[in-house]
């Protein structure tokens, strides 16, 4: 009776950690969402976060089809490539709206720029992963690219943090979580003796989380050196 109880309290937190790992990525992003919705405003966010976490949850579920890892972590990037379009779609159009020149973030002018290219990398990288699937230096390469590519998720924040001099329009909740978050996550990942690559990823990502972090706390009471440049 206590092996039976056991085992069935192993199997309720499992299910537990891995209903975490599927919704768990897309939860710091709905207090941004909201506060570029209630303000009008996607200045102070940076949609290469949204651009950096597309390619890289891609190249995960790429990667899948090269080496079956758990199931929870596929189903989480398929989530997190939605969620990333709804956000972009809500910041291109606001944007558009207010008719914010962001001469930076130029590259994809319009929501159907971000899709199009989605879909394009998603396809040519299928066909390579249809090809070359058999070749496990190119799998584990494109595990590699995937998981460095969302580590570095937080950098373009960083940058454009560091580039206004200040936090303002950023959800302070959002970076709490990844921090958060991306904690559990590679604990997740050691436990499970999840492919290195993913461990690799959760450190790097605490790290800019934290630095990021940092910055709130430098320029608590500093506003943006730069000012919004609209068109009449």
């Amino acid at each position: 009776m206590a092996d039976s109880m056991d085992i069935s309290i192993s199997d309720i937190a499992s299910w537990i950690a891995s209903g975490a790992m599927i919704f768990g990525g897309i939860v710091p992003y709905i207090p941004q969402y909201r506060e570029i919705k209630k303000k009008e405003d996607a200045e102070g966010f940076s949609l290469y976060v949204c651009l950096a976490l597309l390619i890289a949850n891609t190249l995960r579920i790429l990667f899948w089809f090269g080496k079956r890892f758990e199931l929870p972590l596929l189903f989480q990037s398929i989530l997190m490539n939605i969620t990333m379009l709804f956000m972009i779609k809500l910041c291109v159009n606001i944007n558009s709206k207010n008719q914010i020149i962001k001469l930076k973030d130029r590259v994809f002018t319009d929501f159907q720029s971000y899709l199009d290219f989605v879909l394009l990398f998603g396809v040519v990288g299928g066909v390579a992963m249809y090809i070359f699937v058999d070749y496990p230096i190119f799998v584990e390469t494109v595990g590699l690219l995937a998981v460095l590519t969302e580590a570095m998720l937080g950098v373009p924040q960083f940058l454009r943090n560091l580039d206004n001099k200040s936090t303002e329009g950023m959800s302070i909740v959002m970076v709490t979580m990844w921090a958060v978050g991306d904690t559990f996550k590679t604990c997740y990942f050691l436990h499970r003796e999840a492919p290195v690559q993913f461990s690799i990823c959760g450190a790097l990502q605490v790290i800019v989380d934290l630095g990021i972090l940092l910055q709130v706390y430098i320029y608590r009471n500093k506003t943006p050196v730069r000012p919004v440049l609209r068109t009449d």
